[in-house]
């Protein structure tokens, strides 16, 4: 066995393939041709003579042999990234891709102010976001960092403040609709108000929390629209078409506040909570393009989201 014919590139593709559990995941997360991945992995296992994959019609994992070779590989693959990272940093500006995971939310109120300052001061790093609101593992999805609220971190996970600091739910209606069906005095009026609901991914649809002079209270009423997470605009345009009562982030809401087209809601009773964080995991050497946005999120070098009392 010549293990000098197994190359650099051949090798990295099996872990991509191995870390995603199949070639098309791995293509995706990559921008490679899934074909010539698959090629690559076939050429390396031909030239060790050993089958490092097990391919089936629903993913792709490692034998015995290459989840062997994967404990070895990996290490020494990120060392390899870290020591070529090394000469980005001596360059006048760090390039390369960085790859962050981001619920809907963030990527709607304020990563597009983030995002075009960045851009504007990086102009060689390639920066892709992957809106999910799923947590997932960020080894696993190619991922860089991500951003998340806290009560969703990992606990081996390195985090930073970044977007607002405090944020609210806000509750939120058309004046036309008000004026039909009255003006809720107390959250438990909504059961009998037509509500603009949003459902989990999971599935589940979510309660509206509600809290004042410490006293919290959950409802959960009833409307004629449920939307997920991507389609929260919806609500928001049904809303102010007068179809019901809608129920969601402040800074989503803020602009059609400050224009009149809606109006506040149960205000003394809208919902506080901590701002998302910036995530990643603890490294000895953080991949350059990673370094300038978290030095940059630590900088402040944005514009704030807008919300009630700064519209």
């Amino acid at each position: 066995m010549n293990h000098d014919l197994a190359s650099m590139a051949d090798l990295s593709t099996f872990a991509l393939v191995a870390q995603h559990s199949g070639f098309r995941q791995a293509a995706r997360a990559s921008g490679q041709s899934a074909s010539k991945m698959s090629e690559a992995v076939r050429r390396l296992e031909q030239q060790l003579g050993i089958r490092l994959l097990v391919r089936t019609t629903r993913s792709v994992l490692p034998t015995e042999a290459g989840a062997l070779l994967l404990t070895r590989l990996r290490p020494a693959l990120d060392d390899v990234a870290s020591a070529l990272d090394i000469l980005n940093e001596l360059r006048d500006s760090p390039r390369g891709t960085l790859r962050l995971n981001v619920p809907v939310s963030a990527a709607r109120l304020f990563l597009p102010a983030m995002v075009n300052r960045f851009m504007t001061l990086y102009p060689d790093i390639v920066l892709e976001l992957v809106v999910d609101n799923h947590f997932v593992d960020l080894a696993a999805s190619g991922c860089d960092a991500g951003i998340r609220y806290g009560e969703r971190l990992e606990l081996d996970m390195i985090a930073m403040p970044i977007g607002p600091r405090t944020e609210r739910f806000a509750v939120a209606a058309a004046p036309a609709y008000l004026a039909r069906r009255g003006v809720p005095d107390h959250p438990r009026d909504l059961l009998q108000h037509a509500c603009l609901r949003g459902r989990f991914l999971s599935g589940a649809v979510y309660p509206w929390e509600f809290e004042r002079d410490g006293q919290t209270l959950t409802v959960d009423p009833r409307g004629p629209l449920i939307v997920t997470p991507t389609s929260a605009d919806v609500a928001v345009g049904a809303a102010i078409a007068g179809h019901g009562i809608v129920y969601l982030f402040e800074e989503w809401l803020a602009p059609h506040l400050a224009s009149g087209a809606l109006v506040p809601v149960l205000p003394d009773w809208w919902l506080s909570f901590p701002g998302p964080f910036l995530y990643y995991p603890g490294r000895r050497h953080l991949p350059a393009p990673l370094r300038a946005f978290i030095d940059f999120v630590r900088a402040g070098s944005y514009d704030p989201p807008m919300t009630m009392e700064t519209a």
